[in-house]
């Protein structure tokens, strides 16, 4: 998969894993396994731009004697989601008119 399309979409996919609530690392890369790897090393990376884009905010909280950051959501990152909805459309037509030729045999 080209590179850029793919970083968009991870991008995307954990702005949506922390839309409905914060939430940490670990659990971040839990619940995006069913439908997508993410090694911690990415994800760790995403989530520093997504910070630097202002798509989310990080707050320290002790768990365990250890501190653990938590991601929420911010206004642009919601835009970021809806934005990627509205162009999901226009990537479902070009699938389609790639796969064409694919359904007519």
């Amino acid at each position: 998969m080209d590179i850029q399309l793919k970083r968009g979409l991870l991008d995307v996919c954990v702005l949506a894993a922390i839309k409905n609530e914060d939430s940490y690392g670990y659990q971040i890369i839990k619940d995006m396994k069913p439908y997508v790897e993410l090694s911690e090393s990415t994800l760790y990376t995403i989530l520093k731009r997504l910070e630097l884009a202002q798509m989310l905010t990080v707050r320290s909280v002790e768990h365990g004697g250890r501190l653990r950051k938590y991601y929420r959501i911010t206004q642009a990152g919601l835009r970021r989601i809806e934005e990627f909805r509205e162009e999901w459309q226009e990537i479902v037509l070009i699938y389609q008119f790639v796969t064409k030729e694919d359904r007519n045999e």
